[in-house]
């Protein structure tokens, strides 16, 4: 197998690559550049984005989106910034509510064809946002589906 490794080397002019060592300054390098990004981290907080949290799944998903914000004082910016993007996307907001204190926010979209397509882009913008503590999909007013009940297998006493 050799011979022809060659072969084939020679014929269409290969050479075989060759990984670069690290030298010792290399690496002293990388673990002072290390040391310098964890000291950041650490003198900024834990982490730097906070990104928001989804409880449900995207099966889940049914047109409503409850969410909790960080900072009750930017609801009406969040939302507004929200509302923006849909229209971009093409989604349409049927029921805007945002509660008196400003904590929780609730939007209700226009269903479409393809709901987990939906969901998905939905959840990738709102974890993304850093205004939001977290969100889930959930519809109110409705109530949940009835527990499916179990069968029950008929049992002879003897």
């Amino acid at each position: 197998m050799n011979t022809f490794k060659q072969l084939y080397k020679q014929f269409f002019g290969l050479r075989e690559a060759t990984l670069p060592t690290a030298t010792p300054d290399d690496v002293d390098n990388m673990n002072k550049m290390a040391d310098a990004a964890e000291r950041l981290k650490t003198a900024l907080g834990e982490e730097l984005v906070d990104e928001a949290k989804l409880v449900n799944n995207i099966t889940d998903y049914r047109g409503g989106v409850e969410f909790v914000m960080r900072d009750p004082a930017d609801a009406q910016r969040t939302v507004n910034e929200i509302m923006q993007w849909t229209q971009k996307k093409g989604f349409t907001i049927v029921k805007k509510q945002i509660s008196k204190t400003g904590k929780v926010g609730y939007l209700y979209f226009r269903l479409g064809e393809d709901l987990g397509s939906e969901a998905q882009k939905i959840q990738g913008y709102l974890a993304q946002m850093p205004e939001l503590k977290h969100f889930r999909f959930n519809v109110r007013g409705e109530q949940a589906p009835a527990p499916i009940p179990k069968p029950q297998v008929p049992t002879r006493k003897f």
